[in-house]
């Protein structure tokens, strides 16, 4: 295993990677995305650094129970989570290690073969591998350690757990900065679009990782972009038991996809498993959930003279929004004047086309 990087050790380093990540952190490589463009995929412009991370020898862990799963594949997402602990005012390296040994006590009392996630940051802002190999796996780029922290997804996604409950109140400032940080970092490692961060709950039924922590993702995912130097649409997550315009605007896009289905805005058994179709036709992971991934390929460019259920989807949202516009599926005159004054009122060009960055204002 490759010794870590320490604190000091990322001083010292600092006249080789400092000035690449200083950019990337202030986001000034970024780039404007067109109305009928495609956004950054994900992979850094900046090279970024192994970030300063204990080893789980260094927290001394207990050996696994049983070998560690090295799966030959890429994850395609990351998972965040919350400890659901206290929050406590002890920040130390010596309180990280504390709950290090504590989760992994803990996920072993379950009958797992050791830490369920594969890192774990804690409220003081330090990083530690979670599950053993996770560094040396992330490391390489091309190899995933199997983990057990959501049940389901466990071959495609890196988990993190985060110390503390964020239910009521947000992460500190250090623990949320190392949280961009080591997403930015397995992001570019595992050439994981900064897009596809996802909260616990997105795939069970949990309250992790906490309302505000989980409120807190759109930026997260705006911010791992910067740190990475790309720039990405941030589409609004949608997943089963929810329910409204949004929804709608979903299943209007899987007719228009040629999906069958009902267009009543609940979010069921049966969205789902049109959405996980759609997903596998399109060569994503069938996870029923809408994140952007799926959104840029469900969605559709519309624009005068077009018809259909894409259509019917734009009209459905304008109305909702107090447009006195036909839902007639047909995108005539009254619709791109509807289009126009929306596009106006959300600074985007008023040029009547409903492109992905129209869409995203829309749904949003």
């Amino acid at each position: 295993m490759n010794p870590p990087l320490n604190r000091r050790d990322l001083l010292r380093w600092g006249a080789a990677c400092a000035g690449p990540i200083l950019l990337a952190s202030c986001g000034l490589t970024k780039v404007a995305v067109l109305e009928n463009g495609t956004p950054g995929n994900g992979l850094n412009t900046l090279a970024l650094a192994f970030p300063s991370m204990s080893t789980t020898a260094l927290w001394k862990a207990q050996a696994p129970k049983e070998p560690i799963t090295l799966l030959a594949t890429r994850p395609t997402r990351i998972i965040v989570h919350h400890t659901a602990s206290a929050n406590v005012t002890d920040v130390s390296q010596a309180q990280a290690y504390s709950l290090a040994r504590s989760i992994q006590q803990s996920h072993f009392d379950r009958g797992w073969i050791d830490s369920g996630q594969q890192f774990t940051i804690s409220r003081g802002g330090y990083m530690l591998e979670g599950r053993h190999q996770s560094i040396d796996a992330a490391r390489a780029g091309n190899q995933h350690v199997r983990g057990a922290h959501c049940e389901g997804f466990n071959d495609v996604s890196v988990g993190i757990e985060n110390e503390g409950t964020y239910t009521s109140v947000a992460p500190p400032t250090a623990q949320y900065n190392a949280l961009v940080q080591l997403c930015a970092w397995l992001c570019q490692q595992y050439s994981i679009p900064a897009t596809e961060l996802y909260g616990h709950r997105d795939f069970l039924n949990t309250s992790c990782p906490g309302d505000v922590l989980y409120a807190k993702l759109p930026q997260l995912r705006r911010d791992v972009a910067a740190r990475l130097g790309v720039s990405v649409r941030v589409w609004p997550t949608t997943r089963t038991g929810q329910t409204g315009e949004r929804v709608r605007s979903v299943q209007f896009l899987l007719r228009a996809r040629g999906q069958s289905g009902a267009v009543d805005g609940n979010y069921g058994s049966g969205t789902g498993s049109l959405v996980s179709a759609f997903q596998t036709s399109v060569g994503l992971t069938a996870d029923a959930v809408v994140g952007s991934a799926t959104w840029e390929k469900l969605s559709l460019t519309v624009r005068r003279g077009d018809t259909g259920d894409a259509v019917q989807a734009v009209q459905s949202q304008l109305r909702s929004r107090g447009f006195a516009v036909a839902l007639d599926g047909v995108f005539g005159s009254g619709t791109e004047s509807a289009v126009q004054s929306f596009q106006s009122s959300q600074g985007l060009g008023a040029d009547g086309i409903v492109g992905p960055n129209t869409w995203v204002a829309l749904v949003s």
